[in-house]
């Protein structure tokens, strides 16, 4: 089997530099366009970050963590890593397109593999409307905010507002409000992935809010859709082992 050409992206801690230097004397590198998968090294951040600059290229990343929670990585190890790409498993994730208007008209479009989140910019309670597919699902949503997750974001941001774990390869998206006053009950939903999400910000002048797709922020926002882009997918590698969706369902049992 021909041996593939590797490029190794880093993050900024002194442990992900010093894995970087090793992997590149024990396995050469080459640059990011010619190379047949991108090793990250680093944190779930820096994963997220080589995602995005990589999507369109369609390269398979392999993480191997050298930062702090590191869900979305590998375990590290510099021996035996052309064993371990052999023997990898490509999960598959879509990711969001946001598409987000702002006070001004302006609209912004971004991409998120986690989550698109809206939040309230001031002391002001958010007032939302939620659209699903066209039909009204929720008048007036009082809260902080709300996101809308992908499988492989909702171990992340979403879990951390209460919003449910999606196994991979569910066809649904979660959509969780964050801190909700009114409707008191309301917990969230779980939509199809094919869904279109429209959410309107009522009284923006007087309750801003802002709208963020992974590392991109849109201040003063009036509306936003939501939607997964068919067109686009990311492709991460795991050890058969300890592969992604095996952590995902580990999740769901963790007290």
């Amino acid at each position: 089997m021909k041996r593939p050409k590797l490029h190794f992206a880093a993050g900024k801690t002194p442990e992900a530099r010093a894995a970087k230097s090793a992997l590149n004397r024990r396995y050469g590198s080459v640059g990011a366009s010619q190379a047949d998968v991108i090793v990250a090294l680093g944190g779930d951040g820096l994963m997220l970050e080589t995602l995005h600059a990589h999507l369109d290229q369609k390269k398979p990343i392999f993480g191997m963590n050298r930062g702090s929670i590191g869900f979305l990585m590998n375990e590290y190890r510099d021996e035996d890593l052309m064993e371990r790409l052999a023997r990898a498993e490509t999960v598959k994730v879509r990711p969001l397109v946001m598409r987000a208007k702002t006070r001004r008209g302006r609209v912004r479009t971004a991409l998120a593999i986690n989550e698109v989140s809206l939040l309230r910019q001031t002391r002001q309670t958010a007032h939302i409307r939620v659209h699903v597919d066209g039909i009204e699902r929720l008048n007036d949503l009082a809260c902080d905010g709300i996101l809308v997750s992908t499988p492989a974001g909702s171990t992340a941001y979403n879990l951390s507002a209460h919003g449910p774990i999606v196994p991979l390869g569910a066809g649904v998206l979660a959509l969780t409000p964050i801190c909700a006053f009114r409707p008191r009950r309301w917990r969230g939903a779980l939509v199809r992935h094919g869904a279109q999400i429209e959410l309107a910000v009522l009284d923006p002048d007087k309750r801003p809010v802002s709208a963020t797709a992974d590392f991109t922020e849109v201040r003063d926002v009036v509306s936003v859709s939501i939607a997964e882009d068919r067109t686009r997918a990311c492709h991460m590698l795991f050890d058969p082992e300890h592969n992604l969706e095996a952590r995902i369902l580990k999740e769901q049992f963790t007290p």
